[in-house]
């Protein structure tokens, strides 16, 4: 294999704090850009789904997004280890931004949703290469250091998202423009800004290995992926034992099968190298991965739902409430960074966090419609901490786990197991939302319906007279037809009406809906169980001192061999990595006393450094699979 390096502004020398801010500009500008997306749509999604008569339906505009991001992710993480991370960034956010020029022309959910697709092939690369940058140029010990800015980042995304994207939501039109359009639209010199300051400030020095591309791994991830996808948001309809849902897993199993197969056969030029797996660290983290993302977007579908259909909060308003979650999973990520820092353990804290998700989805079970608002928000405040105990931490672990050579692919491999389970728990908590939603509130309808206050409202109703004549109008037909909760039928699809009708008339509509959450939080709470227990096997590895970019840089000064490879990450890295299992919280330290039972077997390349620091390249590499990927 041949490989050519790159001539660049950088030199070889270790980045200096200063170098390494002016790029974490660019960065937080692509950054930036997702995030702000990601919070505006979630704050907008109500008023659109209603304006495109699509309420129900709205989980594909989010299912798209994230499958489409997902397949997308192990590709940039592939090739940007080859030909250098700078110019896919810089295609991700050109990409990202065309798509929200079109999501802006939308005319239907399901236009939208084709939309949102391209937004997410660009918005799969954003993350991933931005945290992959950042393992490469910033050491896993001091990482805690600049986190600051990139919860600056997501903090005032957070902030913004919801005040811009409930502000466009409330016009009708602005500029001769339907309002809620313009929560795209404004994507758009966001990203001409970003694209300026990427090009000017990132400049990295890279090795160029040419490899092939593993083109059949991502038609066959795709294959398997896509089909599982789409039964999951669409099975209600079709039923799951649907010639229709059988025929999609039979495809989705039968590409996954192949996927593995065409992985196995590429090797270390697989898309996702079926080898790190076999690393402990990567392993487990990745499965806990999915399960976070399963529970995290499971719960952040729901909330705002809640919050604007049952508690009446207008776009903005559901945005700002969601603010106590935003401020838990900033304390979650500064206390756990910084006490990782400090220490260089991370293990427990993925374990705590873990916890406290389960605990706060349960606790969400028991949120009612007449649950005071200030109660909801103390839950979303351990919610939040719990996911900042394990945003950083899981990406942590695997990328001091592996090679400086495979920290795209790895940390890409990381965001992918979290997308893969925010896509499934998007798709399947919606569905278990809307599917059981119109039992719950005929259910709601039969008990609420006799009482006093209901009867009232049906003989003097207050609010909007016409909305108010409508609504009791189906419900007469719906008793004439033998379903008397039949006036909210529409509601599924457009709930605008709900504010504008006799609240005691809306109020078995809103139970009903409340009810049908409290079944998704419940299930929610059950996955995050799962993440829990994988949390407990994930070993302990002691943080490198030194960053991936200068260990590459010392490989390739040095031209190591693959039998090289391994020596020269440690010595560039300044410290080898110790591997402890830490089951009761503790770990053995380089040179302390001892490992517990379950201690990962060091690789046999193992050296000691002139430093005298007792060390091992990356641990939990079998020998072989560590030692160069890079054929000099």
């Amino acid at each position: 294999m041949s490989a050519q390096t790159s001539v660049g502004s950088a030199s070889d020398a270790p980045l200096t704090h200063r170098q390494i801010v002016t790029i974490l500009v660019g960065l937080m500008m692509g950054m930036f850009l997702a995030a702000l997306d990601q919070t505006i749509v979630a704050s907008a999604m109500r008023v659109i789904a209603d304006d495109l008569q699509g309420l129900s339906a709205q989980a594909w505009v989010t299912t798209a997004y994230l499958i489409t991001s997902t397949i997308v992710t192990p590709l940039y993480g592939k090739l940007s280890d080859i030909y250098g991370r700078k110019p896919f960034f810089l295609a991700a956010i050109t990409i990202f931004t065309l798509g929200s020029a079109a999501c802006t022309f939308a005319w239907s959910i399901p236009s939208l949703a084709a939309f949102r697709a391209v937004q997410g092939m660009g918005a799969g690369g954003l993350f991933s290469l931005a945290l992959a940058i950042i393992g490469d140029i910033v050491p896993p010990r001091e990482r805690a250091k600049y986190q600051g800015y990139f919860l600056a980042v997501f903090g005032t995304s957070s902030v913004l998202g919801p005040v811009i994207g409930g502000f466009f939501a409330g016009q009708s039109t602005l500029f001769g423009v339907t309002g809620w359009r313009w929560v795209f639209l404004v994507n758009v010199p966001i990203a001409m800004a970003a694209l300026y300051v990427v090009v000017r400030t990132l400049h990295l020095r890279h090795r160029r290995l040419d490899h092939r591309i593993d083109w059949w791994g991502a038609v066959f991830l795709t294959v398997g992926l896509v089909p599982l996808l789409i039964v999951a948001e669409q099975g209600r309809e079709w039923g799951w034992t649907s010639v229709t849902s059988l025929l999609c897993y039979a495809v989705g199993v039968i590409g996954f099968i192949a996927g593995l197969l065409v992985e196995r056969s590429m090797g270390d030029e697989a898309l996702i190298p079926l080898r790190l797996f076999a690393n402990r660290t990567v392993a487990w983290a990745s499965i806990g991965s999915v399960f976070i993302g399963m529970g995290m977007f499971g719960g952040l579908a729901a909330l705002p739902l809640y919050l604007q259909i049952v508690k009446g909060a207008s776009a903005t308003q559901a945005g700002l409430e969601l603010m106590p979650m935003t401020v838990g999973i900033m304390v979650g990520s500064v206390l756990s960074g910084q006490l990782i820092s400090r220490t260089g353990r991370y293990r427990r804290y993925p374990i705590m966090g873990a916890a406290l998700l389960v605990l706060s989805l349960f606790a969400f079970h028991y949120v009612t419609a007449d649950t005071p608002l200030w109660q909801s928000m103390i839950v979303m405040v351990f919610f939040g901490v719990g996911l900042g105990f394990n945003f950083q931490p899981l990406t942590l672990a695997i990328q001091n786990a592996v090679n400086p050579r495979d920290m795209g692919v790895a940390t890409s491999s990381a965001t992918f197991t979290r997308q893969i389970g925010g896509t499934l728990g998007t798709a399947v908590f919606l569905s278990i939302l809307f599917s059981g939603a119109r039992d719950k509130i005929a259910e709601a309808f039969r008990a609420l319906a006799p009482g006093a206050d209901f009867q009232a409202a049906l003989s003097n109703p207050v609010g909007d007279t016409a909305a108010n004549a409508a609504f009791i109008e189906q419900l007469k037909a719906g008793q004439r037809a033998g379903d008397a909760a039949a006036g909210f039928g529409n509601a599924l699809s457009d709930s605008s009406f709900l504010q504008r009708i006799d609240p005691r008339l809306a109020r078995p509509f809103l139970v009903g809906f409340s009810d049908a959450m409290s079944t998704v939080f419940l299930v929610a709470s059950a996955i995050l169980v799962l993440a829990f227990i994988a949390s407990l096997f994930l070993p302990h590895v002691e943080l490198r001192r030194g960053s991936a970019y200068n260990a590459r840089n010392e490989q390739d000064a040095a031209g190591a061999s693959p039998q090289e490879d391994g020596a020269a990450t440690v010595a560039a890295t300044g410290q080898a990595a110790t591997t402890t299992s830490e089951p009761d919280g503790s770990a053995s330290e380089p040179g302390g006393g001892g490992r517990s039972e379950d201690a990962e077997q060091l690789p046999p390349t193992s050296t000691v450094p002139a430093s005298g620091h007792a060390g091992a390249p990356p641990p939990e590499s079998d020998g072989a699979a560590y030692q160069g990927r890079h054929r000099g």
